[in-house]
């Protein structure tokens, strides 16, 4: 999970979803739904074709949550080989139509909701009175009836200068989301363009909603279940608590805003002249190109020929998530220092490996935790379980998207019995790491003090493509250069680089650039 700004010089509303962002009541939703299938199908005989087994929190995510609840009675009993007609507003409840058994989902939610206590979280208070603070007005949308209630209910009610809901919705005819109608109605009663709003999420079909929607920044919570799941669905970042999102100037920029830096060539040898280079460069999808097969990853000859030139001109690092050994290997050249397991494994040329007193304890835990997940993936085709020292990384680069959420919400639900890991999110991988105040840019900071280079006359030059990295490419912002190495997989994304290169091979032209320029120097 990472922190993320809202921007006032270009953000000038926050449209939020109430259920499981504003206020907790996803939990009471959930188990109202879970009442209404449960009893429907066990109740329901048995035909040809159709599954009755349980609902499940799965099927909440999948087919229900953020969904008008007609759509959702019809979507989830539909994924079960049953069909039943939409119905009308006037259907009597619990009549075997989508709105008669939406009206009793209805019914289970307000006994449920009557004895709730605390709905408001904590940090959405805070959040939304920084944003009246800078002047950003904002709105609460759900599509939910009951929506009124609830914020009633929680003392929220005067927190936002908008409402639209499920009353509002049926009134207007406004579909559901995935369709963006009803994020697009709040921006026009805010009187503001969907590009200048931001659009805050926990529902993947909400976060497809505000993508399609074309809404300025799209920011998830995952404040359960697995962030990844935010982010394919099309969320510029996830954040795992409002507290993670601030107001102030941002200095984020899009991919596709980051200008490239072998077009730029002249900029940055401008803001290299009279100082001391150090090159800083993650491996792979930066130097070597990603692979289905993490095992086949190689850096191509191009790249080991201009780091050879480099090192025996300036200092030179490679920051890895694979272990400090693994990594040697791959590269094979003399003179580098390196970071591995995250930065959890460091040493300088010829040096031995350093690492993280507070990383070892948590190797228990990984190996209890490797364990576990070993048998529990086993049988899922294309699955990897790859141990590090430092890391436990599971690739689901080959596995089937249908089973796509059932490898990340495991390795979610392992890593969470684990108090001493945490579970970061990368291109298609999941990885627990030891739960300290370690990452790329601390590491990164570490080995400048370590290699003598923390002086004003130093520009630490960092080279990365992953979300991990942007740890690294946050720390040396504002003292150094960034450089992103653009993928597909993460679309259009937020980053703190500087400047952008298309693929490895454009990468190492850059670097060549380098090579020559501190050849001459």
């Amino acid at each position: 999970m990472v922190t993320t700004n809202i921007d006032p010089c270009r953000h000038r509303a926050v449209l939020f979803d109430m259920d499981g962002v504003i206020t907790d009541t996803a939990s009471v939703h959930a188990a109202a739904w879970k009442r209404l299938f449960d009893r429907y199908l066990a109740d329901r005989p048995r035909m040809p074709g159709e599954d009755h087994r349980p609902f499940s929190a799965a099927d909440y995510t999948r087919y229900v949550e953020g969904k008008p609840r007609v759509d959702g009675v019809l979507d989830f009993l539909g994924s079960r080989g049953i069909a039943l007609p939409h119905g009308s507003a006037d259907d009597d409840i619990g009549l075997e139509t989508g709105h008669g058994l939406g009206k009793l989902k209805d019914r289970y939610f307000r006994d449920a909701l009557a004895s709730a206590s605390t709905l408001l979280f904590g940090d959405a208070v805070p959040l939304i009175d920084s944003l009246r603070r800078h002047g950003i007005r904002t709105a609460v949308t759900s599509a939910s009836h009951n929506c009124a209630r609830v914020l009633e209910q929680a003392g929220a009610a005067q927190l936002f200068d908008v409402r639209v809901d499920g009353v509002l919705a049926d009134e207007l005819g406004l579909p559901g989301k995935p369709e963006p109608a009803v994020f697009l109605e709040a921006a026009r009663r805010l009187d503001t363009q969907a590009s200048a709003s931001v659009v805050v999420e926990d529902a993947q079909a909400g976060v497809q909603a505000a993508r399609i929607g074309g809404f300025g920044l799209v920011i998830g919570v995952a404040r359960t279940g697995p962030p990844s799941r935010l982010l394919e669905a099309g969320a510029d970042v996830v954040v795992s608590a409002l507290s993670d999102v601030s107001v102030s100037e941002s200095i984020e920029r899009r991919l596709s805003e980051v200008p490239d830096g072998l077009d730029r060539w002249n900029d940055i040898v401008d803001r290299l002249q009279g100082r001391r280079i150090v090159l800083l460069l993650d491996f792979d999808g930066t130097l070597a190109p990603i692979r289905n097969d993490p095992t086949k990853v190689a850096m191509p000859l191009k790249a080991r020929q201009v780091l050879q030139q480099l090192v025996r001109t300036c200092p030179v690092a490679i920051l890895s998530g694979r272990d400090l050994q693994d990594v040697r290997l791959r590269v094979r050249i003399d003179g580098l220092w390196y970071a591995g397991s995250h930065g959890f494994e460091l040493a300088g040329p010829g040096d031995e490996p350093i690492t993280q007193e507070a990383g070892d304890s948590a190797l228990p835990d990984l190996d209890d935790a490797e364990r576990l997940l070993s048998s529990e993936l086993e049988p899922v085709p294309g699955a990897r379980v790859d141990r590090k020292r430092f890391a436990l990384a599971v690739h689901y680069r080959n596995v089937r998207p249908d089973d796509v959420d059932h490898v990340i919400s495991t390795v979610d639900r392992i890593g969470d019995s684990f108090p001493a890991l945490r579970t970061t999110h990368g291109r298609r991988v999941v990885e627990l790491l030891p739960d300290i105040d370690w990452n790329k840019g601390r590491a990164l900071r570490w080995l400048l003090d370590r290699m003598g280079f923390s002086g004003a006359d130093v520009v630490p030059v960092f080279a990365g493509d992953d979300y991990t990295d942007e740890d690294a490419l946050r720390e040396i912002h504002d003292d150094g250069i960034g450089i992103v190495v653009r993928s597909v997989e993460h679309g259009d994304r937020l980053t703190w680089a500087h400047y952008s290169v298309d693929n490895p091979r454009a990468l190492s032209a850059l670097l060549a650039r380098f090579a020559s320029l501190l050849g001459t120097a």
